[in-house]
């Protein structure tokens, strides 16, 4: 367990009580936990209907050691160490807390019960000490005591609640990597629904594969919902700053939710085909990288098409464009632009300039040096259906790595 920062607060503050003073109040802890717990049952909500059975005697120990554990501390006398009965006490209440939180609850319901167990212990114990005659000063200080040792107790518990949480994370967080790489690697149903269960991940209909920076990748996992898978690019095979998250839920939302960000939106597929999505996500990837706003595969469908194998599309591209061979490379750069412009907007020369932000004449007159250079293939059917494939989409220019031995560069999960 971590230092508990309240134990200062504690350490030489013994009031050093009378042995008979606080053999009384030792004589009523049972009582008094009982009376705690009838409380905290009724009171506080989260603990309704569970304080029966072995549940309660456990609750009921746990507060007659803490009340026991500080019946100890004010026995001290002012100058001694806290130390001795405070271990075990606070060890007690850091196991509380991680206990709290593998039953899923918050730490409200805890709080609220220390409180209450105090609140109970101080009406039962301070009658007491009136009783007895106690001065005023010295119950001043027995409360002042009491209330600090509850909160050192509430800062154990909550440090063991949280580091709880944190483990617990931590391991939910590896089946689901687990999980997300059974099924991109087509893992068989049975394997992948026990994988599921284990991650406490809620099988969606439909996943899709969402390519990310990797230094986005948290945020964006927060934006989309803890249910959003994440698997780091290394793990997929891929080398530079790419993740990939397989996000379900509504098509339309998810590209709302990131219509702002640099990510590359792969199809919605069934979960059994999350792997077609990813495929589809990371060839977009290799295109363009993750330079631009969110992409969207199924509006770049001709160019995933046409793209489908470079290599030919450089050949067909190369002899498509033979005409140009001869041409300087500005000067038959903007000829491309202009000849792409004109298949597309069928000759209409308005368009054309529209679109290339130029004049009306300028096209026509690089118009008449394509016609010149290109002379009847603009009028052979076949040739137009050739250059309007090759211009369809521009070249790539450098692609980011991806690993070549499967479509998604992911291999079955281990164990």
């Amino acid at each position: 367990m971590q230092p508990n920062p309240l134990r200062q607060t504690l350490d030489h503050h013994g009031i050093a009580l009378d042995a008979e003073v606080v053999a009384a109040l030792r004589t009523r802890l049972p009582v008094t936990a009982e009376r705690a717990v009838d409380a905290i049952a009724v009171q506080v909500a989260e603990y309704a209907g569970q304080m029966t059975g072995e549940f309660r005697s456990r609750i009921e120990a746990a507060v007659q050691l803490a009340l026991g554990g500080f019946l100890r501390l004010a026995e001290q006398a002012a100058d001694s160490d806290a130390g001795t009965p405070l271990d075990p006490v606070l060890d007690d209440a850091y196991a509380l807390g991680r206990g709290e939180a593998r039953s899923g609850r918050t730490m409200s319901a805890l709080l609220a019960a220390y409180r209450l167990g105090a609140r109970i212990a101080w009406q039962e114990w301070s009658a007491q000490c009136v009783e007895v005659g106690m001065s005023a000063e010295v119950l001043a200080r027995f409360a002042e005591l009491m209330f600090s040792y509850i909160d050192a107790l509430s800062a154990a518990s909550v440090t063991g609640h949280s580091d709880q949480l944190a483990v617990s994370g931590r391991v939910r967080d590896q089946y689901r990597e687990r999980l997300a790489q059974a099924v991109l690697a087509g893992e068989a149903e049975e394997r992948v629904r026990v994988l599921a269960e284990r991650a406490e991940w809620p099988l969606p209909e439909s996943l899709t594969a969402v390519v990310v920076r990797a230094s986005d990748a948290r945020n964006l996992h927060a934006l989309l919902g803890p249910d959003t898978l994440v698997l780091p690019g290394d793990v997929v095979g891929w080398a530079g700053d790419a993740s990939v998250l397989l996000a379900g839920g509504q098509r339309r939302a998810l590209l709302d939710a990131l219509s702002t960000a640099r990510v590359i939106v792969g199809p919605t597929r069934p979960w059994r085909e999350a792997a077609a999505s990813l495929e589809r996500a990371r060839r977009l990837f290799v295109r363009h990288g993750l330079r631009h706003r969110s992409l969207d595969t199924d509006q770049h469908l001709v160019e995933l098409v046409v793209s489908a194998d470079e290599d030919a599309l450089r050949d067909l591209r190369e002899r498509a464009l033979r005409p140009l061979a001869g041409v300087r490379p500005a000067t038959a750069g903007a000829l491309v632009d202009t000849l792409r412009s004109w298949l597309l907007h069928q000759g209409r020369r308005e368009s054309v300039a529209a679109d290339l932000l130029v004049h009306p004449q300028t096209v026509r007159y690089r118009m008449s040096k394509i016609r010149a250079l290109f002379g009847e293939a603009l009028n052979d059917p076949d040739q137009v259906m050739q250059l309007t494939v090759a211009l369809a989409v521009p070249p790539v220019a450098r692609s980011p790595r991806t690993d070549a031995g499967s479509p998604v560069g992911v291999h079955p999960s281990p164990g």
